[in-house]
């Protein structure tokens, strides 16, 4: 009898002990998956610069339109009163954009300025390069020749932002073909790979307000100084920004924007006056912009 009881007892014994065993196992990754757990958030507290970004997961799309009084560019004037709309579509980072400004050369309302900006670029872990394609319609598409004056641009744009808890970012472009040139004393146009270079900050504040500042460089003679200066400081950038959440996917916002362009001020005293029926001519501009967003 004892030995049937033994024999009938195996199985149970069997899976007692395998089940004691995977408990065991468990309660090991489980500790191991604490660990880990409790080292992450350490880490994320004593390093609030730690990358946090979502991975793009599936098809992404957006839609954006602003209505501003003034089209600010790096700190330089490039328009008057104008609408911006721009569309983009992305997959798993890699993305296309499309931005249009319709407007005024200036206040005067004498002339249409539209301009087209194609973008691919891929966006991920706070990293955002593209190759952005500047259309500005006094030539024909994808036409790149050299013209010092006019035509269309093309630019290899890379920026870098820290985290959401530490919104840092870092930004350089530089032109790689068509409309960056001057001519030097020997009548040859030459190639001026003008570059900007810019570190802003974002600052959120309570009620749905977000302050940004930047500071903007270029780093040799290029289109920012009229090719007439090497290194520069090209932009002093301050933004209030209102953001309103109207819907899930449907958002308001209302901004004011103040820049200046020292590179200027210090080249010609007088930028620093109102130039009315010569905007290009300020080195000091203001924007105020009211744009809608879907997302």
């Amino acid at each position: 009898m004892a030995l049937t009881f033994l024999v009938g007892a195996l199985p149970f014994l069997f899976i007692a002990s395998a089940h004691a065993q995977e408990m065991s196992q468990t309660q090991e990754v489980y500790a191991q998956e604490t660990q880990i757990q409790e080292a992450e958030k350490k880490t994320s507290q004593t390093n609030p610069w730690l990358d946090d970004y979502n991975t793009p997961v599936g098809l992404t799309y957006g839609f954006t339109a602003t209505l501003q009084t003034t089209y600010i560019w790096r700190g330089l004037y490039s328009g008057g009163l104008n609408i911006q709309p721009s569309a983009n579509v992305g997959y798993g980072g890699l993305y296309v954009d499309m931005w249009w400004n319709i407007g005024t050369p200036d206040w005067n309302f004498n002339s249409f300025q539209p301009e087209l900006d194609l973008s691919l670029g891929f966006n991920r872990w706070g990293l955002d390069v593209h190759l952005l394609y500047i259309h500005n319609f006094n030539c024909g598409f994808f036409d790149f020749n050299n013209y010092p004056d006019k035509g269309n641009r093309l630019e290899i744009n890379a920026r870098y932002t820290i985290s959401s808890k530490l919104p840092l970012s870092f930004l350089w472009a530089t032109r790689i073909g068509a409309s960056d040139g001057y001519v030097n004393a020997a009548g040859d146009t030459i190639m001026a790979y003008s570059s900007y270079a810019e570190i802003s900050y974002t600052q959120a504040l309570p009620y749905g307000l977000s302050l940004y500042g930047a500071f903007g460089i270029t780093p040799w003679r290029s289109c920012y100084t009229q090719y007439e200066l090497g290194f520069a400081v090209q932009n002093i950038e301050v933004r209030l920004r209102k953001d309103w959440s109207l819907h899930k996917r449907l958002g308001l916002m209302l901004q004011g924007v103040f820049t200046c362009s020292p590179s200027m001020m210090a080249a010609d005293k007088t930028t620093t006056e109102w130039h009315p029926k010569s905007p290009g001519r300020q080195a000091i501009n203001a924007n105020l912009a009211l744009g809608i967003s879907l997302k």
